[in-house]
């Protein structure tokens, strides 16, 4: 990524690889053992993110027998493309339950999610993890004259579930706002640092960690059966679905009730200094702000754009978004890293934490965590932790994957679902063009022997093609030019030009058409 100052010029080369995240950039590459033989333990976490290494931790200090297994590296996923926000400000989210679901489940929704940034304070206090942990207040702004009406809405909502929250009218920032919300005393960090750490306490306790170890199914009940693709088997009283995204279909029927979006990050050298502080804007297109100290001094975190994953053209056009908006705020010396994530939201808006299902006991599932996962992930180790150990958690009707469905929840259950029916019909339909001219680093859906199909030309000039049929429910990919990928429209499952799955919740490969 380059600017040209003298031809006021931004634009990424396609030519070249993504970067690593700030994250992962700036710390060490694990390696932990593969499973190689069958094991007996009290739990099993599939998923080594935030929420698995969290829960796993806890569980173990509790004395139980616990296992993550990773289909990749543990902290390579969603956790290592973050924000790294911890807080319980999350958009306008207290007026909307206080409205849906009643001001107790808003309180409840507010009193997680504080627990949860002062278990981490206290967690990197008491064991002097050095994770560039520091107390930021976080702000919902406005550029928008209308959204004014709904900044106090949320204020009042906030403070009457608990919030230290304060309306603002003026911000440090380098343009102007309408009206801003504070919540005092939350917190950012490094995610990859703090979990690090965390991990090997959680080895220190005798947890064990297995890398490219890739859960497939699970099978059974009381105890359950895990098993990976490797053909090895994990016997396990408890089974905790951490992995972003369930691959089960049954139960729960995640696939309509979940849907995945992306959103695109830059870090930047800018001349000004960031006033600190972390901010979100109330309106779209969003746009979120926060410090990042580096050993090369303080650099500007900028995340925004959002769009559902495998839907819309020239996907690039979202960096360049960025890129446009912090040269218009910033005396920019330096693009330093970008990156992209991916998130999975629920149907009100609200995570599924806790037992999967009624009818499969100590199943659990921590999923749908909206942009807010760092915060998120740790209440769902805590609740998690509080149903094994206590049978009972104050959160748990809050979170419960099974609750009830509102009226407005069953109206986006509709949308959502006609949506996968029409990406799933659509994507039929296409079958691309038999002639094709590609340029190194370009893909397209071209049309071979009569099917569908996905061609990407390298650097080296070679074309790799895939049946573009999506492994985990039929639907038809579409190509992803920012990230170089073949993209699911109706999960948001994701694939490398090669085929190999890279997001869920596909499990197996697209079949090769070399």
């Amino acid at each position: 990524m380059k600017i040209d100052h003298a031809q006021g010029k931004y634009y990424l080369h396609k030519d070249q690889p993504t970067p690593p995240s700030y994250w992962l950039a700036s710390t060490p590459q694990t390696n932990y053992p593969a499973l190689e033989e069958d094991i007996t333990v009290d739990v099993a976490v599939i998923g080594g993110g935030m929420a698995g290494i969290s829960t796993a931790y806890l569980l173990a200090k509790e004395g139980l027998k616990v296992v993550i297994l990773e289909e990749g590296r543990i902290l390579e996923g969603t956790t290592a493309h973050t924000t790294a926000k911890l807080t319980s400000q999350h958009g306008l989210i207290y007026a909307k339950l206080q409205q849906q679901r009643g001001p107790e489940t808003a309180k409840l929704y507010a009193e997680a999610n504080q627990t949860a940034i002062e278990f981490v304070a206290k967690l990197v206090e008491e064991e002097k993890i050095d994770c560039d942990f520091s107390r930021q207040p976080a702000y919902i702004y406005t550029q928008d004259e209308s959204y004014l009406v709904k900044i106090q809405e949320e204020l009042n909502a906030a403070k009457e579930s608990g919030i230290d929250a304060h309306y603002a009218s003026k911000l440090d920032l380098p343009f102007e706002v309408k009206g801003a919300l504070r919540f005092d005393e939350q917190a950012q960090f490094h995610p990859r640092k703090y979990l690090l750490a965390l991990a090997q306490k959680f080895e220190k306790l005798g947890g064990r960690i297995f890398e490219h170890s890739k859960a497939v199914d699970v099978r059974e009940e009381g105890p359950y059966l895990v098993y990976t693709a490797q053909g090895k088997k994990v016997k396990a009283d408890y089974v905790i679905l951490a992995s972003h995204y369930p691959f089960h279909i049954l139960p729960g029927l995640y696939p309509l009730r979940i849907y995945q979006e992306r959103e695109y990050a830059l870090v930047i050298k800018a001349k000004e200094q960031f006033p600190g502080g972390m901010y979100i804007n109330a309106e779209d297109p969003p746009r979120s702000l926060r410090g990042l100290p580096t050993p090369e001094g303080e650099r500007i975190l900028i995340v925004g754009e959002k769009h559902r994953t495998g839907h819309g053209v020239n996907l690039t056009e979202h960096y360049q978004n960025l890129m446009k908006f912090a040269l218009e705020n910033f005396t920019v010396e330096e693009f330093s890293y970008h990156w992209s994530t991916q998130d999975c939201v629920t149907l009100d808006d609200i995570p599924y934490i806790g037992q999967s299902s009624q009818d499969r006991p100590n199943l659990y599932v921590a999923t749908g965590f909206r942009k807010w996962g760092m915060t998120h992930s740790t209440v769902a180790a805590l609740l998690i932790r509080d149903q094994i150990i206590k049978g009972h958690s104050p959160w748990q009707e809050v979170y419960a994957p099974s609750r009830e469905i509102t009226l407005d929840t069953a109206l986006t259950f509709v949308s959502n679902t006609s949506q996968i029916v029409f990406d799933m019909l659509a994507g039929k339909l296409m079958r691309g063009d038999k002639e094709y001219n590609l340029k190194p680093g370009e893909g397209v859906i071209a049309n071979i022997d009569g099917k569908r199909a996905g061609v990407y030309m390298d650097q080296e000039h070679k074309l790799h093609k895939v049946d573009t049929t999506c492994t985990h429910m039929g639907c038809e990919l579409e190509w992803n030019d920012a990230e170089l990928s073949w993209d699911c429209p109706c999960h948001g499952s994701r694939f490398d030009v090669d085929g190999n799955p890279i997001a869920g919740p596909a499990l197996k490969p697209l079949k090769s058409l070399e």
